[in-house]
């Protein structure tokens, strides 16, 4: 009997044959931290005796959430990460540098067949590249900065079988979406999510990692996919360090298999205040919108910035909308500047903050008043998720996301694209 992906992986990280629903003890490749986490984490790892981390090189700390610091007292968690990873010896991403699910892939520590743990729920972002990442709370990664392992039980596997070609103005984001909708919020829990088929394959890795981070929407401990050539054209960019990736065998077993065809996919939009509360944009099409957000750890790279250029180059944003962009590191900041990108938003009238989460969280940047409606690349339009409960937000591609901006309402981005 074959094995899955995420079982390949917990097999050779816990040096014993690892079958859905076993419970493993496995050795982790990377332990990461942000700054709403990992002050907890600070904290527990005192309060177990902890002296030193398990390994200098593998332990990262990243300041995204609220990049530069809003207030006094955020700053004094900022200053206690600066002086715990500056006494222990690992590699802190301060202010500026970017979303810490930007900065891993880049950081070049994490490949095909890799192991991480993450206290942040979108480490699942990861899995773009074949690695089994997966978030967990302050405490788990306290003790992995220690000892290096953490116990898993093993995630049963859906497969998402995704065939034909989306169609012209339809992207990655329409297509997690739409299976987020057909699937719902709940249906994937503590599941690896599989994603497989022509569509996936023909995905740039900018795509795939839009894909993976939001796995855990739909309740998912992982979002996978397989590693071919363009993942490891990509990792040559960063690394050249060696992966061994995993591959899921032909007589794998599933808990669930389902097939789409998405050659007539329309663009998808999820209205508030449920990820999985997702139509074709047409039925929301012509909501005012008061506020716009292109960024985020699942629209905030190079590609995603560069089909909202295509779309606004030449125009102005609606004067009755704040268009908010937000890169999703400095790379990909310093590259859309080279492009003329950044000239090109800025003209047509956005506001471009430091690269991090930006208003996804809603702790400084972009707070909406109340009643505003909210369009944005983000993965959650919870209530309150932007910093306003009174606050309504609807998810969309980078492509919906600037044809609203511009036309003041939401818009099909198919209207502006070639």
């Amino acid at each position: 009997m074959g094995q899955t992906i995420i079982e390949k992986i917990l097999s050779s990280h816990s040096g014993q044959e690892s079958r859905a629903n076993d419970i493993v003890v496995a050795r982790v490749d990377l332990v990461m931290g942000q700054d709403g986490t990992s002050p907890l984490a600070i904290r527990a790892f005192e309060d177990m005796g902890g002296a030193e981390v398990f390994s200098r090189e593998k332990v990262a700390f990243v300041i995204d959430h609220s990049s530069p610091s809003p207030i006094e007292g955020v700053s004094r968690l900022h200053k206690l990460m600066r002086e715990f990873s500056r006494e222990k010896g690992f590699r802190m991403y301060d202010i500026g540098e970017g979303v810490c699910h930007q900065l891993i892939p880049e950081s070049g520590m994490v490949g095909p067949g890799s192991l991480v743990i993450g206290a942040d729920s979108h480490t699942c972002t990861y899995g773009a590249l074949n690695a089994f990442s997966t978030g967990v709370g302050s405490t788990d990664l306290a003790g992995g900065m220690i000892s290096g392992r953490m116990w898993f039980k093993v995630p049963d596997t859906f497969k998402f079988v995704c065939n034909g070609t989306l169609p012209p103005g339809v992207y990655s984001k329409d297509l997690i979406l739409y299976l987020i909708g057909d699937v719902t919020a709940d249906g994937a829990t503590y599941m690896s999510a599989e994603y497989t088929g022509e569509a996936v394959s023909a995905l740039t890795m900018e795509g795939r990692f839009t894909m993976a981070n939001m796995a855990i929407e739909m309740g998912a401990k992982a979002g996978l996919m397989e590693a071919d050539e363009k993942t490891f054209r990509w990792l040559e960019r960063y690394t050249d360090k060696k992966f061994i990736p995993a591959s899921a065998d032909k007589d794998a077993v599933y808990a669930r298999v389902k097939e789409y065809d998405v050659s007539g996919l329309a663009p998808q939009v999820a209205r508030p205040h449920r990820v999985d509360n997702v139509c074709p944009v047409d039925e929301v099409a012509g909501t005012p919108i008061q506020q716009a957000v292109i960024g985020t750890c699942t629209n905030g790279r190079l590609e995603d910035l560069r089909i909202a250029a295509d779309i606004i180059r030449g125009r102005k944003v609606h004067r009755d909308v704040r268009l908010i962009v937000a890169p999703s590191s400095k790379t990909v900041y310093l590259d859309a500047m080279r492009e003329g990108i950044i000239q090109d938003l800025v003209e047509a009238g956005a506001a471009v903050v430091t690269p991090g989460c930006g208003p996804c969280v809603g702790t400084h940047n972009g707070v909406p008043a109340d009643g505003e409606n909210v369009i944005s690349t983000a993965n959650r339009n919870f209530k309150g998720r932007m910093g306003n409960s009174n606050a309504f937000i609807y998810l969309a591609s980078p492509a919906t996301v600037a044809a609203s901006a511009l036309t003041g309402r939401i818009s099909d981005p198919r209207e502006f694209v070639k």
